[in-house]
């Protein structure tokens, strides 16, 4: 199997690269291409020319526009990297017969409610960034390849900057911190994002002569249970001085605000619950709560 992989070099891309590599051959890029080929999504000519010239069995698209607070002073870049380049390369892919797996966001919902979203509930983004996301799901969805979308919320990696990491370095100097308790969703390892996408591709294809064993279409992917930031601070924080960390600050001293004391360019959703029961039921799975992973990322940064 040839694997065409963009966005080597963020938190999923750098996970997915290994995560992957199990498969068969992958061709990774990021956005300063390779011997010619292209892995930049604003160069939307060059997205096609790459995937014709590689021809891949699938396009993992791990590269997009995720700046969410500056997508709103440029949407139309924001509009070419989330949405354009995934129609390209979901055109290509069905051209090719290739399968497409993208990833997606809680952001395409407008955080309303407190039951996690499904797959069949109506998005409603608050934001340029929501907004171009869900445009580029429609784009993949009307091309008509196959493919898998996974939506996923509050993406975090040991490697490249994260929450935890921030939380920690004003930890070690300030004397109180205040963070949002009511946006309410899952912390997500890259990891775990790429481990799953591995196993969902082994699902998805078959050996030869035989049917697709899974159905190509929208899941949301997210570690199991739920928090607030306020207490992801907390977790983290507290799992700091258990390790030894010698900080100013403590769960004791992380002050709860809501949202609206903390504006920003665009709107966050308060709920980010993701349902991934058809996840689970389709690919065989249980996720693991949220705090595993945290865990073991903090034993990597610590």
């Amino acid at each position: 199997m040839k694997i065409l992989l963009l966005g080597k070099s963020g938190q999923v891309g750098w996970e997915l690269q290994r995560a992957l590599s199990v498969l068969g051959e992958v061709v990774a890029l990021d956005r300063h291409g390779a011997e010619g080929l292209c892995g930049d999504l604003s160069d939307l000519p060059g997205l096609a020319q790459t995937v014709r010239r590689v021809q891949p069995q699938v396009i993992v698209n791990a590269a997009a526009h995720t700046a969410v607070d500056k997508a709103e002073s440029e949407p139309e870049m924001a509009r070419t990297l989330n949405a354009l380049a995934p129609g390209v390369l979901a055109r290509e892919a069905q051209q090719l017969g290739a399968w497409l797996v993208h990833y997606s966001t809680d952001y395409v919902f407008d955080g309303s409610g407190s039951r996690p979203w499904r797959e069949t509930d109506r998005p409603n983004p608050l934001s340029v960034y929501g907004q171009t996301k869900l445009e580029g799901e429609q784009q993949i969805l009307a091309s008509a390849c196959r493919h898998l979308i996974f939506r996923t919320s509050w993406i975090y990696a040991a490697r490249g900057g994260n929450f935890a990491k921030t939380m920690l370095r004003l930890a070690r100097e300030r004397e109180q911190l205040s963070v949002i308790d009511d946006q309410i969703g899952a912390p997500t390892g890259a990891d775990l994002l790429a481990d799953v996408t591995a196993h969902a591709l082994r699902q998805i294809l078959p050996p030869v002569g035989h049917n697709y064993l899974v159905q190509p279409g929208i899941y949301h992917l997210a570690a199991g249970g739920e928090t607030s930031w306020h207490g992801y601070a907390c977790f983290v924080l507290d799992a700091a001085r258990k390790a030894g960390q010698d900080l100013r600050v403590g769960s004791d001293k992380v002050l709860p605000i809501p949202g609206s004391a903390y504006p920003t360019p665009a709107r966050r959703p308060n709920n980010s619950r993701l349902d991934t029961g058809k996840l689970c039921a389709t690919f065989g799975l249980s996720l693991p709560d949220w705090r595993q992973g945290v865990a073991r990322m903090l034993t990597e940064i610590l």
